[in-house]
């Protein structure tokens, strides 16, 4: 089939001369971009959905964000269309009962139930609003692209393919937690919280295209999901390299050490950090920890920091821009990311971009992204607070290591984890979808 074929078999209105091609020299497509969390601040949804939807509208795309609270940043050139929620988990009042003029359906209805009862209800809520929206106005995507919601309501006809992306199964997260949980209680509320996982294995068997950001969350999901490998694609995201990037002019702060948690979960290995800083502090004492992230007020991060005495040596950040976090990193003498597991790890592609050495665990996908041990970072076995202070106080040593690394790390990003290279490729599923849409027979017709 001619490419000029394969141009004329994609659905939807065109003007008589034809749109300007996209990137790829093709029709350029409508993308409704599903997400049911946004913050770009908070966990990394925001900002895959920020990023690549900027750089599909660079390649000519149009599209449209669906997005419910907290909504997404977009950058100019992409839409949000707001889907509200009942907002239950917002500051400073989570868990909050809303008012009887808030409610307007059975689905907020839903919504607090669940809540209500311990569970986490928006995958399930914000698919059923999004499949009301899409079917409402259907014919005016090409694609619908959901980000790790897996709800119900995107089974069936949403009006156009669909094509999702799993970062990692939450099946993960829910393990991790029930092995840190300390009693039978804390362990009843963590599967009840967890309880839409069920919804998520249910309906990633019965999706045709899965988008995953490494070959660890593939594993995962055919492991955990039960997804049929051949329906799961790899598609690596990145760091955008123009914002985190070296900068000679920033000064090194002596002894900084940056990382990234969004939470205090056991996942993000923050608690071993604070335990290995302490352990590094006896050789290295003007070593110190900026988080990007907020202050727990109470669990393991926080008595850690206070058995310790790191009060002062532990600094909390929260909602800063990515130019601010692109700053911080460039002034630190090393980035860490202590995970206990990860889908793909955007903070260590964005610490890798900016030349700021890394030192990370081996946990999920961690060295896909980080590369080799020595090279390209220094590697250490996931929850082993000694080893990571070993790596602290060896990088906070040698600067001639810390220059190497962090230049090979860069040159890494550059070569294979950049948001450009990410948006290409999806695109290239987005077409798949469509053409297996296309191909498909059509119901026989009824004979009149």
């Amino acid at each position: 089939m001619t490419a000029e074929a394969v141009r004329d078999s994609e659905p939807g209105p065109r003007k008589a001369a034809g749109p300007e091609p996209a990137e790829d020299g093709r029709r350029p497509l409508r993308v409704a971009l599903l997400t049911y969390k946004g913050n770009p601040f908070c966990g990394g949804q925001g900002v895959y959905v920020r990023h690549l939807s900027r750089e599909l509208a660079a390649l000519g795309h149009t599209v449209e964000v669906i997005g419910a609270q907290p909504y997404p940043v977009l950058d100019d050139g992409v839409a949000l269309t707001e889907l509200p929620s009942l907002d239950l988990y917002r500051q400073p009042d989570p868990f909050r009962t809303p008012r009887r003029g808030e409610y307007r359906d059975w689905v907020d209805l839903l919504e607090v139930g669940t809540m209500w009862t311990g569970g986490f209800p928006e995958p399930l809520t914000f698919s059923l609003r999004a499949r009301r929206h899409l079917r409402a106005r259907s014919g005016e995507f090409d694609v619908v692209h959901d980000n790790q919601t897996l709800g119900y309501g995107l089974l069936g006809d949403v009006g156009a393919p669909l094509v999702t992306t799993v970062h990692h199964p939450i099946t993960v997260d829910r393990r991790l937690e029930l092995e840190a949980a300390d009693d039978w209680r804390r362990r009843f509320s963590v599967r009840r919280w967890y309880g839409f996982t069920r919804m998520q294995k249910h309906v990633a068997r019965r999706l045709p295209a899965v988008l995953t950001v490494s070959e660890s969350s593939r594993r995962e999901i055919v492991e955990d999901l039960g997804v049929r490998p051949d329906r799961i694609h790899t598609v690596p995201i990145g760091a955008d390299a123009r914002t985190y990037r070296p900068d000679p002019a920033v000064p090194k702060v002596p002894g900084r050490i940056v990382t990234t948690s969004s939470a205090d979960v056991p996942l993000k290995g923050l608690v071993h950090l604070v335990e290995a800083l302490a352990k590094a502090r006896v050789e290295r004492p003007e070593a110190h920890l900026v988080v990007i992230g907020r202050r727990p007020e109470e669990g393991r991060v926080a008595d850690a920091v206070a058995e310790y005495g790191l009060e002062d040596a532990v600094e909390f950040v929260k909602g800063i821009t990515d130019e601010e976090l692109a700053a911080l990193l460039q002034g630190a003498e090393l980035a860490c990311v202590p995970s206990l597991y990860e889908g793909f790890s955007l903070p260590a592609a964005e610490a890798m971009a900016t030349g700021t050495p890394l030192l990370a665990t081996t946990g999920g996908a961690i060295p896909e992204v980080a590369g080799t041990d020595g090279e390209t970072c220094l590697a250490v076995p996931p929850g082993d607070a000694g080893a990571l202070a070993a790596g602290l106080v060896r990088l906070l040593s040698d600067a001639e290591l810390r220059a190497r690394i962090g230049a090979a790390g860069r040159a890494r990003v550059l070569a294979r984890f950049t948001w450009q290279q990410a948006a290409r490729a999806t695109v290239r599923h987005y077409r798949a979808a469509l053409a297996a849409r296309t191909a498909a027979p059509r119901p026989a017709a009824h004979p009149g």
